[in-house]
């Protein structure tokens, strides 16, 4: 069970690093647009830095089969949102996105909501579900992707109608992505439960017989696409927070449905998963729509 937390925290940071690193090299890149989706993936691949933060993204994901090998998949939640303290972090220092004082409070909400979490753990008493129906997840995932990218549709519609002096708040874009991503985390659970180390070429070759691996190709080249274009007009310490609150919530109550699995018995451990898997949603929802107020001298000039 402890491999799988340092697993988390592991993948927490190479996303978080990834995310940032591949913001840091959109400022560099010209406009994107979903669009024109071969003309985005070559400028992207024309800069060694988004490429840097691209390798970091998939030895996360990389990480991730293994923590939905050895913990149950709403327990896992909790601790992937941890990583959006270090984000908000290196957002600040490396990009420049400074904290406001309600995002420092945030930064502390996180991470006494991952102190619960954590504590809610016990080795070896919490089942991890192995198998789900082939029908439920394709379904689940073919109406998840449709209200994804038609989100996306709707936000990239509102965006073009809005004068260029008002850009986009990114809240409808990180939802969209993050349903993207969540469909995405069913194929990781799915796939991580077929592999076998002993067997490492057998169980490949039979994941060619289930959803998973094609679920993985469509959502990773789908949120790739959405996800960069979003990075680049929006903040990183929106985008990401919001993402993977959508993504987190996704998982952790359909994904754990889906995959059979149950909540800790122990009235004490359920207490403290909930409480801190509700702090850190409650957390990041309050970070989904911040407000800058307008400041006086704009309205003065603008009457």
């Amino acid at each position: 069970m402890w491999w799988g937390v340092a697993a988390a925290l592991s993948a927490n940071v190479l996303y978080s690093s990834g995310f940032v690193l591949e913001k840091r090299a959109l400022s560099g890149i010209p406009s994107l647009s979903v669009r024109h989706p071969l003309r985005l993936v070559r400028l992207l691949l024309a800069s060694p830095l988004w490429i840097g933060g691209s390798l970091a993204l998939a030895a996360g994901f990389g990480a991730q089969l293994v923590v939905y090998r050895t913990l149950p998949m709403a327990a896992a939640q909790g601790l992937f949102v941890s990583g959006l303290v270090l984000l908000l972090l290196l957002s600040s220092v490396v990009l420049g996105e400074r904290l406001s004082t309600r995002e420092r409070y945030a930064t502390a909400g996180i991470l006494a909501a991952l102190l619960m979490m954590v504590a809610s753990l016990r080795p070896d008493a919490d089942a991890v579900g192995d198998t789900a129906s082939a029908g439920a997840v394709l379904a689940l995932g073919g109406v998840s992707l449709a209200a994804g990218f038609s989100l996306y549709a709707g936000a990239e519609r509102r965006t073009a109608r809005r004068p260029k002096a008002a850009p986009p708040t990114g809240v409808a874009y990180a939802v969209a992505i993050g349903l993207v991503y969540g469909v995405s985390s069913l194929a990781i659970k799915g796939i991580s439960a077929r592999l076998t180390p002993d067997a490492p070429l057998a169980s490949a070759l039979s994941l060619t017989a289930t959803p998973y691996p094609y679920l993985l190709l469509i959502t990773g080249a789908g949120g790739l696409v959405l996800s960069q274009t979003a990075l680049q007009r929006c903040r990183a310490s929106l985008v990401v927070p919001v993402c993977t609150t959508t993504s987190c919530l996704y998982t952790a109550t359909l994904g754990t449905l889906v995959f059979g699995e149950s909540l800790p018995g122990d009235p004490l451990r359920l207490v403290l998963l909930l409480a801190g898997a509700s702090l850190a949603v409650s957390v990041l929802l309050a970070l989904s729509f911040p407000t800058t107020p307008e400041p006086r001298e704009a309205r003065h000039e603008a009457r």
